[in-house]
């Protein structure tokens, strides 16, 4: 009896919180570095909550060449580097992942609100992180690195229509939304893994 009547209060705090909309966070251990990372369910999709940080030869910085950077912010990442760099069971998003991500919070307007961190941006310019995807704006490396407080950059998988261009997605400081250019495959983004589909 004490058995059933524990069930049944795990039940009915499972559908307290999916009632609630509570963010179901999860945790993945990555084997090459046995860094730990937060995973967030957000649609029918698994996300790393956080910007990998798994350090490679060559094809990845710090901002600003700043280790503890890396620990706040993870790494960038060239594109050549960002396609292999996510775990095994963990893929780069591509175009069409982030599409279903970003209509999950609201469309290419007004996601970015609810998809960016509570705090970081600049001049206020904060999300509600509705979803737990907490995106942090590291800004990214050209020539030098830049728009940290201002931007967040996350590398796709795919690849622009010139070979040296790659699309990635973009969220701002002063603005709600989350937009898609497309560049040079040398510069320096974040990444940010979703998990494979079976």
């Amino acid at each position: 009896m004490r058995k059933l009547l524990l069930t049944t209060a795990a039940v009915a705090a499972a559908i307290c919180l999916a009632v609630a909309g509570e963010t179901a966070f999860g945790t993945f251990t990555d084997t090459r570095d046995g860094q730990t990372y937060k995973t967030v369910k957000i649609g029918e999709q698994t996300w790393m909550a956080q910007n990998l940080n798994y350090k490679t030869t060559n094809g990845s910085w710090c901002y600003d060449n700043n280790a503890d950077n890396c620990k706040q912010y993870g790494r960038l990442y060239d594109w050549n580097t960002a396609t292999t760099v996510c775990p095994n069971g963990w893929k780069l998003p591509s175009r069409e992942d982030w599409d279903i991500l970003v209509a999950t919070a609201g469309g290419q307007k007004i996601g970015g609100e609810k998809l960016k961190s509570k705090s970081g941006w600049n001049e206020n310019g904060n999300g509600t992180d509705k979803y737990g995807f907490s995106a942090l704006p590291v800004g990214g490396r050209a020539f030098s690195f830049n728009s940290v407080g201002r931007s967040g950059n996350w590398w796709t998988a795919t690849e622009g229509s010139a070979s040296r261009h790659a699309y990635y997605r973009g969220m701002y400081y002063d603005n709600d939304g989350v937009d898609e250019y497309y560049m040079y495959k040398s510069y320096g983004y974040s990444v940010r893994c979703v998990a494979d589909r079976p």
